[in-house]
């Protein structure tokens, strides 16, 4: 068989190709179509194609994990901070435990090291109290309130009021289990596609048809998404695409556009300390969450490397093929690390001038923005947007790494 573009040769083995493309894009039919191959996306292809199901991972970028799922803290969440009953604090308790577990049966370096949730005056006492019962509405075991005194000698470069101490909190090698998801995936059948977009689709009988591109076609500019190369007809659609799946739900011709959420995005910095003999403390540090993040909180990677973040900077969407192509702004403005200095050092007194630098930066996909309140995660089907086989994901941000094992255990179990 002759392929006429490169990028989408990869699928060569899961379709029926024609011999060529001609100026009528070619439709072929496929079982479950998964989105975006970002941890969530990497995850839910594992679980469908466990369960027995012939499943297609379609991937704007040249490999997997480029976007927020290699851009984010690595922390395995214990489930403290969300609503009770709310998608985050189910899928984070049922994900930590399902992540943990996954990474001790196959090798994926991960370290139970536990968490300090910090009040810094007494003023945050309060706020610390709410974590706290919030915690404990969860179902989060092993939490302990401290004074300050004990929380320091835990940690003798900590200055704190009063703590938090949350044992189930760790840190993890996302890129590695993303790879070990990525084999288990391709080992029970499932087919990665590169290079390859998907740029929207149309509604044909209540369901979902996608339109897909060769990614570098995407450069030539809008004419791209209005002719596709091939058009898919799956039984299953998983738009798993985070930052950009918004802005391909309303390219999808004929879905309820008033269900789809706005997208905001919330870029996040971190800064790295100067390597060190010994790291100033040998567990997460958290102060108390802000508008739009946790705070800068201190993280550690195996490696015993020690890095302060995210902040939360609000920015601007980009253009529907910027999106699509991930081409946000991941750069790190040295100057904001003066900020940085200022919030650290409300618990990190001793943190010393020029100490600090520049790291790398993760966008939240967020589904509210500056001045609302936060937004569960949305698992969005047929009974609200009205399509039979779209699964959309939507606001998938933190605790998403840890909620991923989750996410696809429950689109599988509801939707299949």
């Amino acid at each position: 068989m002759m392929l006429k573009n490169h990028a989408l040769r990869s699928l060569k083995r899961f379709l029926p190709w024609p011999r060529s493309f001609t100026s009528h894009h070619a439709s072929e039919r496929v079982d479950c179509v998964v989105i975006g191959a970002g941890v969530v996306g990497i995850a839910t292809a594992r679980e469908l194609a466990a369960r027995g199901r012939d499943v297609l991972v379609i991937e704007s970028a040249s490999t997997f994990g480029t976007g927020t799922s290699s851009r984010n803290s690595e922390v395995i969440h214990a489930g403290i901070y969300y609503p009770r009953n709310s998608l985050k604090a189910i899928f984070c308790a049922r994900g930590r435990d399902l992540l943990y577990k996954y990474c001790t049966e196959h090798n994926v370096p991960h370290e139970q090291i536990g968490k300090l949730i910090v009040a810094t005056s007494s003023s945050e006492i309060p706020k610390l109290n709410d974590i706290m019962s919030r915690g404990i509405q969860n179902g989060v075991p092993g939490l302990k309130m401290m004074e300050g005194s004990e929380a320091m000698r835990m940690e003798p470069e900590l200055q704190c009021s009063k703590a938090i101490l949350s044992p189930l909190t760790g840190i993890i090698d996302t890129h590695s289990l993303m790879l070990s998801l990525v084999g288990e995936a391709e080992n029970n059948g499932a087919t990665f596609s590169y290079n390859t977009t998907v740029i929207g689709g149309h509604v044909d009988e209540t369901r979902i048809r996608l339109h897909i591109a060769e990614t570098k076609s995407l450069e030539n500019g809008l004419r791209s998404l209005i002719h596709p190369e091939l058009v898919l007809i799956p039984n299953l659609v998983v738009n798993s695409t985070g930052l950009s799946a918004p802005v391909l739900a309303k390219k999808f011709d004929g879905i309820h556009t008033a269900e789809i959420p706005p997208a905001y995005y919330a870029r996040g910095c971190y800064f790295t300390l100067n390597k060190m003999k010994n790291p100033p403390f040998k567990h997460l540090i958290y102060p108390i969450p802000v508008e739009g993040g946790f705070g800068v909180h201190v993280t550690l990677d195996l490696d015993g490397q020690l890095k302060f973040g995210p902040d939360v900077e609000w920015i601007d969407g980009l253009d529907e093929i910027s999106s699509f192509l991930n081409k946000f702004d991941y750069t790190v403005d040295a100057t904001r690390g003066e900020l940085f200095y200022q919030d650290i050092r409300k618990y990190y007194p001793n943190l010393k001038n020029d100490s600090l630098q520049p790291g790398y930066a993760g966008i939240r996909p967020k589904v509210s923005g500056p001045g609302q309140p936060p937004v569960d995660f949305i698992v969005q089907g047929a009974d609200i947007h009205g399509v039979a086989n779209l699964v959309n994901l939507f606001g998938i941000e933190s605790p998403g790494l840890t909620s991923s094992l989750a996410i696809a255990e429950h689109i599988a179990t509801r939707f299949l």
